[in-house]
């Protein structure tokens, strides 16, 4: 990226370009990271909950990790990019703040390419251990699909966590 600004315009801005979009990419990396502990610790909280009488106590635990998961990465990535601009803010002059979001812009491309590598790769894991899962459970040991007793069902859960919960 910085190469490509700098050649067709100033080397400042291709740097400044390339400091958001790493700056995007690290934030989308500590979203996936915070999503998935965060949704594996709630899954198992709702999984000893729906062991209870009623759904509420279920629903309510599934209900309230999904909104501090979402507000949180929300939050981040909010948070990260008003620092960015409050940066560039001092660099820019008000007359050049359209260069300024032009610079900022990188920081959209950074967190969607780590979140489409997530994506892509929770996709291939979720799809080999599915394949896994099903070759071992129903063609060697004749047990149905998602069963408890075949391991390979855990890979599968793991990959389908991957596939849902990487990306901003």
């Amino acid at each position: 990226i910085y190469i490509l600004i700098s050649w067709s315009q100033d080397t400042t801005i291709g740097f400044l370009t390339s400091l958001s979009f790493v700056l995007g990419s690290v934030t989308s990396i500590a979203s996936g990271y915070i999503g998935m502990r965060v949704a594996v610790y709630s899954n198992v909280r709702t999984t000893i909950n729906a062991q209870k009488p009623g759904f509420m106590p279920t629903f309510n635990t599934a209900f309230r990790a999904g909104s501090v998961m979402g507000f949180a990465l929300t939050g981040l990535g909010i948070l990260v990019l008003y620092l960015i601009l409050m940066a560039y803010s001092q660099y820019f002059e008000q007359d050049n703040w359209i260069i300024m979001m032009e610079c900022v812009s990188g920081y959209g491309l950074g967190g969607s390419s780590i979140a489409l590598f997530g994506r892509v790769g929770g996709g291939i894991y979720t799809k080999a251990a599915d394949v896994g899962a099903d070759l071992v459970g129903k063609v060697v040991h004749g047990i149905p699909e998602d069963d408890p007793r075949n391991p390979a069902t855990i890979a599968d859960n793991v990959g389908d966590n991957v596939g849902d919960v990487a990306g901003m």
